[in-house]
């Protein structure tokens, strides 16, 4: 019955965010093919503000950048971002990696795979992360794991309630260790943030994979999934491959994860800031 309350939630006007320099879109295109049904979806003018981003056909929800994410959940005009200057070196002097950096830098605007900030929804203040799948399939590498701790630890010093949005090939395999240390500090600040009494709600999209799903992704209060969003540690096919089993039909997929108890909720894309703000305010600490 309480998820009944959540589905009859309707969807308020996404607000529209004024970051000078950040880029909403990765690129320009007239046309987009959903990664599901293989559709052409024609992008024209305010197509994010009546669809979402969402495939019309088949309902499978496209990727969003970090920008377009934090433009779609909170209120306009309130984001205040963090860390914004932080950015990955080449620690282990991995070849080419420095040349990946700038090209992702270049092509999402971004410094680095996460997006950090506080900001409010329907007027309630909170700390929020986002992860951008266009910066390198958004890895975790030592800088996107700081700035998750970071907000993490700012939440518990401010005594506000975050909301973290994963979307994650995994470990940034270039910097090595180094990457997957990420996944210890990372958890141990939400095991802080539990100690403080802090809301965490963990919003798992397309898909949440690897080293951020065995950390804190994983870990949220309350756990939420977008529609067929692949959620894991490895994927389908190297699971098949190692076990030489057949997999069940959707095996890993939103649908498949609420089932078996992963996940607590799966919200569509025009439900969501509305789910989001309901239940910021039933855990709103008096």
């Amino acid at each position: 019955m309480l998820r009944d309350f959540f589905k009859k939630a309707k969807s308020s006007k996404y607000a529209v965010l004024d970051i000078p320099g950040r880029a909403v879109s990765p690129k320009d295109e007239e046309m987009i093919k959903c990664g599901e049904c293989g559709e052409v979806i024609y992008c024209k003018e305010g197509d994010l503000e009546k669809h979402y981003k969402v495939c019309k056909k088949c309902n499978y929800p496209l990727k969003l950048t970090a920008m377009e994410r934090l433009s779609l959940i909170l209120d306009a005009g309130s984001f205040v971002e963090y860390d914004s200057k932080m950015e990955s070196k080449n620690p282990l002097n991995f070849p080419e990696y420095e040349d990946k950096l700038v090209a992702a830098r270049e092509s999402t605007g971004l410094k680095e795979a996460v997006v950090t900030g506080e900001g409010t929804i329907e007027n309630i203040p909170l700390v929020i992360g986002v992860m951008d799948q266009f910066f390198i399939s958004a890895s975790m590498g030592s800088v996107v794991g700081e700035k998750i701790t970071r907000a993490l630890e700012t939440a518990v010093e401010k005594k506000l309630p975050i909301i973290i949005f994963s979307a994650s090939g995994g470990a940034r395999m270039q910097e090595g260790l180094l990457s997957l240390m990420q996944m210890a500090k990372t958890s141990a600040a939400v095991a802080k943030l539990n100690s403080s009494g802090q809301l965490f709600i963990s919003v798992l999209t397309n898909p949440t994979t690897g080293g951020v799903t065995a950390s804190f992704a994983s870990l949220g209060d309350i756990i939420i999934a977008e529609p067929q969003a692949l959620i894991g540690f490895a994927g389908p096919r190297v699971i098949e491959q190692t076990i030489r089993q057949k997999l069940p039909t959707g095996f890993q997929r939103a649908e498949f994860q609420l089932q078996h108890g992963m996940v607590d909720m799966i919200v569509e894309r025009k439900d969501l800031r509305r789910t989001l703000s309901r239940l910021l305010l039933m855990h709103k600490r008096v």
